[in-house]
């Protein structure tokens, strides 16, 4: 469990920094407000049209007698508003980080350079930097709505449906949380969407105990565009761990990366982040993290 409270401590830490650096907070506001009005015109829009929807995909019904006309089309008019909402919860983070990336990557670099060393840039163009979060976002919400579909299938098993299932979902929501947010920081190193999930997987307990409580918290959405600022610096300083030197001497003048890589015993091996175009890479007598440019 230790790892699960390093990882709660870090949001706790990442709230923290955004309420002594207030200036910081408020811009990290502005796309998650613009995301919330866009989301809730769109869930009004369908909570108006929703009945209407269903009608013209069930036309064989018209004919039905009272009561199951009713019944049948207000269950699936429930079920098209729900499917709404789930995917409104689940796409939140994705589209907020996406609409603010510009923001949440100058956030992200004020927290590396408030904690002193190097910070880490892409050295890609906006628009390219864009696509590729917007690329990687949805993979992370295909991946989510097939375990989404799986949990809900599951949900049926007497039992278990009620009890275990509630909670996987919420571990895999918090899961694809916590891999959104940490994303705006790795993607500055250099870090592949593959290789950022290798990454997760190593300390689930601590990508766990980062995500789970913002997956709870996170279904009002009002109150997660408050947390979204702290969020992204949290999820900034658990990656500068995650991509921390391993412990151990320092590697010789000849060791090169290759023995500043040598993992921990059971722990993950650390990633090597490309430098960015025009950097030089740190040199062996460098005390900063040699994982990132100089």
């Amino acid at each position: 469990m230790s790892d699960f409270g390093a990882g709660f401590g870090y949001l706790v830490k990442g709230q923290r920094w955004v309420g002594v650096h207030g200036r910081w907070f408020g811009f990290g506001l502005l796309p998650g407000l613009l995301t919330l009005v866009l989301y809730a015109g769109a869930l009004v829009g369908l909570g108006y049209g929703a009945d209407d929807l269903v009608g013209w995909a069930t036309p064989f019904a018209d004919d039905w007698s009272s009561p199951w006309l009713g019944l049948f089309r207000g269950f699936l008019t429930g079920l098209v508003f729900a499917l709404g909402l789930f995917l409104a919860v689940i796409t939140f983070t994705a589209v907020t980080l996406l609409v603010g990336q510009p923001f949440y990557e100058s956030l992200s670099e004020e927290v590396d350079r408030s904690e002193g060393g190097a910070v880490p840039e892409s050295g890609l163009s906006l628009l390219r930097d864009l696509w590729i979060s917007g690329r990687d976002s949805l993979r992370i919400v295909v991946r989510v709505t097939f375990y989404g579909v799986l949990l809900f299938a599951a949900g049926f098993i007497p039992v278990v449906g009620q009890t275990v299932v509630p909670v996987l979902g919420f571990c895999v929501t918090g899961y694809f949380l916590a891999e959104e947010l940490t994303a705006v920081a790795l993607q500055r190193r250099g870090v592949e969407l593959k290789e950022r999930l290798r990454l997760l997987r190593g300390r689930r307990m601590m990508t766990l105990g980062f995500g789970l409580p913002l997956a709870l918290v996170f279904l009002v959405p009002f109150v997660a565009v408050f947390l979204m600022p702290g969020a992204v610096a949290g999820a900034t300083l658990m990656v500068r761990e995650l991509a921390g030197a391993p412990d151990g001497p320092e590697p010789g003048p000849s060791a090169g990366p290759a023995a500043a890589s040598a993992p921990r015993a059971g722990a993950p091996a650390p990633v090597v982040w490309p430098a960015a175009p025009g950097s030089e890479p740190s040199g062996p007598g460098d005390a900063r993290d040699p994982y990132l440019k100089s």
